[in-house]
């Protein structure tokens, strides 16, 4: 057990719950699960909960169809069934029950579906209620080794993709964003990634002014900035990266300048990490070079945010967030600039947070032309 880093986490979420005047966690199907168990599993119709209290073991309550999986993929000791035609809300009333929650306070999931909730209450009708992120979230957002390692394999992953697309070069000039998506999804999987960790963005010329663009049927032209921004997963842990390329002619006069001007401030952003910064100040080393060169009202979102499990999580880089920056985070650094009907331009890399600075987990070069 003591080998095992989900009992770890386990322990150290219930050693919280003292301090936050709260007598038990109850997850269901989501990130905080899979952090916890190593359970991963989406959402279903079914209830499947797991119950840690702040006194006694934690027990899992799952479908009769999930028993095996779940005493498969996890340490959980008790992992309680119910059966198609049991009622999935008495059998949870008995849990809580046993563990002297009914009348406690509970922390529940903050993804948990409306219908799981309700039930819950029904279960539970004196207990009062909050979020499971006030004990998870800052054990969440620093990492350990094995987590890192997994998204240091990721962005190997979308690196080694990264010059796939290098290669592809002028051969890009007449595919439509939709298939630029697909071959990068193709090239994530042949690079040794799990899936995509998001729906690809592939923003060619004026699409690329749009930042959270997808993917359409416009064909790619000679001469357009295209904004590729995608990532895969490791061991269910992600890499999120975006790099502005131009796969054949020339781009409009200014790109060049607005690309060497994201470039800058992507750089200023990444040397400002180091520990015991604020979160706003690595925000505000970008935003300070793109006002500087006359763009600030172009750099619309902002500079990053957390990755774990989850692609979007703390911390977030983001003006008037003083959170401290601490070893082992890790988050995207990516500013950018946006013209609206023309294009935008887009830099994106996953950084770790260490002991005395900082570690990019992308390597690849930075540059527009292929």
């Amino acid at each position: 057990m003591a080998d095992d880093p989900h009992a770890d986490r386990r322990d150290r979420a219930r050693a919280r719950l003292d301090g936050l005047d709260a007598d038990g966690l109850v997850c269901f199907p989501s990130r905080n699960l899979q952090y916890l168990t190593g359970f991963a599993e989406e959402p279903g119709e079914r209830h499947l909960f797991l119950v840690i209290p702040r006194e006694g073991e934690p027990a899992f309550l799952v479908p009769e169809l999930y028993e095996t999986q779940v005493r498969d993929a996890t340490t959980v000791d008790e992992v309680r069934r119910w059966a198609d035609g049991d009622d999935p809300t008495a059998a949870t009333a008995d849990l809580l029950d046993d563990r002297g929650l009914r009348n406690g306070r509970l922390l529940v999931d903050d993804t948990m579906w409306a219908r799981f909730t309700q039930d819950l209450r029904t279960a539970a009708p004196d207990a009062s209620w909050g979020l499971a992120s006030e004990a998870v979230a800052d054990l969440r957002v620093r990492k350990d080794d094995a987590e890192i390692a997994a998204m240091r394999e990721a962005a190997a992953v979308a690196d080694a993709t990264v010059e796939d697309l290098r290669e592809l070069g002028a051969n890009a000039v007449g595919m439509t964003e939709a298939e630029l998506a697909d071959y990068i999804a193709d090239r994530l999987a042949a690079n040794g990634g799990d899936g995509t960790s998001f729906a690809t963005i592939v923003g060619a010329g004026p699409n690329g002014a749009k930042p959270h663009h997808h993917r359409s049927d416009r064909t790619i032209e000679a001469g357009d900035p295209v904004v590729l921004d995608f990532g895969t997963r490791v061991d269910g842990y992600p890499s999120d990266q975006t790099r502005t390329l131009v796969f054949d002619g020339e781009p409009a006069d200014e790109y060049a300048t607005i690309h060497e001007v994201v470039r800058e401030a992507q750089a200023a952003a990444v040397d400002a990490v180091e520990p015991g910064v604020a979160a706003e100040s690595v925000d505000a080393a970008a935003r300070e070079v793109i006002e500087d060169a006359g763009y600030g009202d172009a750099f619309i979102h902002r500079t990053g945010h957390g990755v774990g499990l989850d692609v979007h999580e703390e911390p977030y880089i983001v003006a008037g967030n003083d959170r401290e920056l601490q070893p082992g985070m890790v988050f995207s650094v990516e500013p950018g600039i946006y013209l609206d009907g023309r294009f935008g331009c887009r830099i994106e890399d996953l950084v770790v947070v260490t002991e005395s600075g900082v570690e990019r987990l992308n390597t690849t070069d930075h540059g527009w032309g292929v």
